[in-house]
């Protein structure tokens, strides 16, 4: 461990920061049946990840059947876990220009078959060494805790 641990308020500020730098790659796992985890780029809107990608995909067949997913953020020395509720579906011409806004790409491009997963945080965790588990848990039941 190379630092004291973070406050809880630093911690918030560090996610939020992450959350809305530019191209937000992230892991996304869902499941429903078999797990499925897959790298993807996420934008951060309103207190919400958009995730766009291909209509037909695990991931969308997943969260829509399920209801939600894991992403994680980030090394394993400084990651940020967020459990998300699936809030709705959207066009890309509808969302496409703010998910554009902090990536490198449209997906309004892309054409028929992509579509926006609106993604509701429900509980967020961060932390960087050991010494940061003990106060991790940033969001419970959509609620910021710190």
């Amino acid at each position: 461990m190379t630092a004291e641990p973070r406050p809880g308020a630093r911690r918030k500020a560090d996610t939020l920061a992450r959350l809305a730098a530019p191209v937000l790659d992230a892991w996304v796992a869902s499941a429903d049946g078999d797990p499925y985890l897959v790298p993807l780029t996420l934008a951060w809107h309103e207190e919400r990840l958009l995730l766009a990608t291909s209509r037909g995909s695990p991931t969308v067949r997943n969260i829509v059947a399920r209801g939600r997913a894991r992403i994680a953020i980030g090394p394993t020395r400084d990651v940020v876990m967020i459990d998300v509720r699936l809030e709705r579906e959207a066009a890309p011409a509808e969302l496409g220009a703010v998910y554009a806004a902090q990536n490198d790409w449209n997906p309004s491009t892309a054409g028929p078959d992509y579509v926006i997963l609106v993604l509701r945080p429900y509980r967020i965790q961060a932390w960087r060494e050991e010494n940061e588990l003990a106060g991790r848990l940033l969001m419970k039941d959509g609620v910021w805790t710190a």
